[in-house]
């Protein structure tokens, strides 16, 4: 009996996911507190742990980045990145998927990738190589930066206190182990990926776009050149003041001991992680519209912060609604499921991937599926390997990057196959979420 009841919650959560990941936008967020609903008032669950945390630093860090943005901050970064690229175009391979996950390591979102995907797409095709071979690479590279980015959402959820933080993982430890794994996987990604595809030249799409006249390399390059100018010279006074945020947050996440502390109940406390994020990206915000010039009107109408709050609102609802199922329901996990898991950890990697499928968010698989992880008794370092897993999405090819990628390479070689499932960031999604995993668990090995 208590099994079916527990089949059938699951049944309705997981029938919400889909019903919300369908709906798009805020649908995921909407979604998931009907999930809530059913879950309190009908099956009598107590509510989960709200996930304020990390919903209220994707507010302070978005927050940042949105008047970075409007600062003219990204377009800058946009222009520093291109003329690098353009001075290395027979390496683009490697060199685009670096400099992808680089802003999105500091930026902590994936979004950024957006105004370089074009650069790199007409780079490799003026240098004559197949763009589907970095494009892809890149695309999957960004999402892999936010596993590892000290601002980004999905880390702010797996170091809060209810979390991996109230374990003894600190942001230093998911830095250490995720940043090196994702660049030897990204390295490794663009070394495979070098090699998959016909030349451009021999593409039977690219020729046919080209005896078309589809493809007209004098137009795009004007377009090349318009992102890449910069018509605020203040801009690089944003960037310098976000870099010292992001510096600020690496500094006091990895030396505890340069955070305040308080006497409270005659105890002493440190300011908690997610409080010092917080309270620095919220001020640099304000040092950025100071020193930017930024109209602040401007930062709340740019994608990135209309991207994070969509995030916000999805990750209110559906986290909420897997805290709710999953540690309602822990007893029955632990009793049926905790052998297996702790015995093969890998299996919880897997889960971690099929669930971020469905919520189309790292942060969001976080706080649905790590409560259950850590109930579950696995060790908090082999959670902190895991991470990456998280990264799934590129399954299907209707995440915003990929469709981004897909519509920049304007040769046809990046593309969704005949039967969409068999689409060009398979191969670059797969090897770079095994090495990932795979170099992380030996860094946890060796080093701690």
């Amino acid at each position: 009996m208590v099994t079916a009841i527990v089949l059938l919650q699951l049944a309705i959560v997981l029938s919400l996911i889909f019903i919300g990941a369908r709906v798009g936008s805020i649908g995921l967020g909407i979604y998931g507190m009907v999930g809530v609903f059913i879950l309190v008032f009908l099956f009598g669950l107590q509510p989960g742990k709200l996930p304020i945390d990390v919903m209220l630093i994707i507010v302070s860090v978005i927050t940042a980045a949105a008047a970075l943005q409007a600062a003219g901050g990204l377009d800058y970064l946009v222009g520093l990145a291109a003329k690098f690229l353009r001075k290395h175009p027979d390496h683009i391979t490697y060199y685009g998927p670096l400099t992808t996950w680089l802003f999105c390591l500091v930026a902590g979102t994936a979004h950024t990738s957006y105004s370089l995907l074009p650069i790199i797409s007409e780079i490799a095709k003026n240098s004559k190589i197949r763009p589907e071979r970095p494009m892809t690479v890149a695309t999957i590279a960004a999402s892999l930066g936010i596993t590892g980015s000290p601002v980004s959402a999905a880390t702010a959820a797996i170091i809060s206190t209810d979390l991996l933080g109230g374990k003894g993982i600190e942001l230093k430890d998911i830095m250490l182990v995720c940043i090196p794994a994702s660049l030897i996987a990204i390295l490794v990604s663009s070394f495979v990926q070098n090699r998959v595809g016909k030349e451009l030249d021999d593409d039977p799409e690219y020729q046919r776009r080209v005896r078309e006249g589809l493809i007209n390399p004098d137009a795009e390059a004007q377009k090349m050149q318009q992102m890449e100018s910069n018509p605020n010279p203040r801009a690089k006074y944003s960037v310098l003041a976000f870099l010292l945020g992001v510096f600020l947050v690496v500094l006091f996440g990895s030396v505890p001991s340069l955070r305040p502390s308080f006497t409270i109940d005659g105890k002493e406390t440190t300011l908690a992680m997610p409080e010092c994020i917080e309270i620095i990206m919220m001020s640099i915000a304000a040092l950025i519209l100071i020193v930017g010039k930024a109209d602040v009107k401007k930062a709340v109408t740019g994608n990135v912060f209309g991207a994070g709050m969509n995030a916000m609102v999805s990750i209110f609802g559906i986290a909420w609604m897997g805290d709710t199922f999953f540690n309602g329901n822990l007893e029955f996990f632990k009793s049926h499921i905790a052998d297996i898991v702790t015995q093969y950890p890998f299996l919880f990697s897997v889960a971690l991937f099929f669930m971020s499928i469905m919520l189309f968010s790292q942060a969001a698989t976080v706080r649905t599926l790590y409560p259950l992880g850590i109930g579950l008794g696995i060790p908090p370092l082999a959670l902190v390997a895991m991470f990456p897993a998280v990264n799934g999405y590129f399954f299907i090819p209707n995440y915003p990057t990929e469709v981004a990628a897909i519509n920049f390479d304007t040769t046809g070689t990046t593309r969704i196959g005949k039967y969409v499932l068999n689409h060009s960031f398979q191969l670059s999604g797969f090897i770079t979420t095994f090495v990932s995993i795979g170099v992380g668990y030996l860094i946890i090995t060796f080093l701690y």
